[in-house]
């Protein structure tokens, strides 16, 4: 029996890459998911995997700045499986990439709309029915720049610090309704994202990719940067009874790139 075996679970932000990874991670450990993104190939792609699986997937159109959008998926999952155990709240935006000083904040603020106002309004959709159940398990993907920013994330630093103390509110008030809510925080994510922007660095640098590339994995104490694959097992984790005691959490999933707490 998996680990999430009768669990369903919703995630957002579904698509290549994290979202897809997670997804497939919980149906992996049992779970029938609910899976929400705005493009429907995105959604389509996934839920075949899904499906390949042997769990059930169901398809919504989820734009997590759109509150009607936002009660629609959770519906849905209600409607297919009488019960939604698990949220993932994936979805997410860059930011702008520019300085401070010639920040536009109407930029910074489609930033929070997405990964602060977004998160919340879904979080706040699912939480009746958590509730109801009198158990819950809430996943916020975070980031490292919640805690080690860099010139020119600005907006999105912001945005993911006030999720960061979000949760720690949320577990004190939704602990009660026997509601864990947790944050993941990666760090660099191998991709085709990161390795174009170590490009950027290199050339910015004057250096080699293959020397930044370098140079970043060996910032980290495991001297390598982790895939997304990777990093979807600390959300099984948080989906599962095995951290059945822990809410309130930022896990810092880096390979040890920076420590977290004291």
């Amino acid at each position: 029996m998996g680990l999430l075996e009768g669990k369903v679970a919703l995630v957002s932000g579904v698509g290549p890459g994290m979202g897809r990874d997670i997804a497939l991670q919980l149906a992996e450990h049992g779970a029938d998911v609910v899976l929400g993104a705005r493009t429907a190939a995105n959604v389509d792609a996934v839920a075949d995997e899904v499906t390949a699986l042997g769990r059930t997937a169901v398809r919504t159109q989820l734009d997590i700045t759109d509150a009607d959008a936002c009660a629609a998926a959770v519906a849905a999952g209600v409607d297919a499986f009488g019960h939604i155990d698990i949220l993932v709240n994936n979805a997410f935006h860059d930011g702008d990439f520019k300085l401070f000083e010639k920040a536009d904040f109407d930029s910074w603020r489609t930033t929070m709309d997405v990964n602060f106002w977004g998160t919340l309004q879904l979080t706040q959709a699912v939480v009746p029915v958590m509730k109801q159940q009198h158990d819950g398990r809430i996943v916020m993907i975070n980031s490292m720049s919640a805690v080690r920013t860099e010139p020119r994330y600005g907006a999105y630093a912001a945005s993911k610090s006030a999720l960061a103390t979000a949760v720690k509110t949320l577990a004190r008030e939704l602990g009660q309704y026997g509601i864990r809510v947790n944050g993941v925080h990666p760090g660099y994510i191998w991709s085709d994202k990161v390795e174009w922007y170590i490009k950027y660095l290199a050339d910015k640098e004057a250096i080699t990719y293959e020397e930044k590339k370098a140079h970043l994995e060996g910032e980290t104490c495991l001297g390598y940067l982790p895939h997304s694959s990777e990093i979807a097992g600390s959300v099984v984790f948080f989906a599962s009874d095995l951290s059945k005691p822990v809410t309130g959490q930022a896990l810092g999933v880096n390979a040890g790139h920076w420590f977290q707490g004291f």
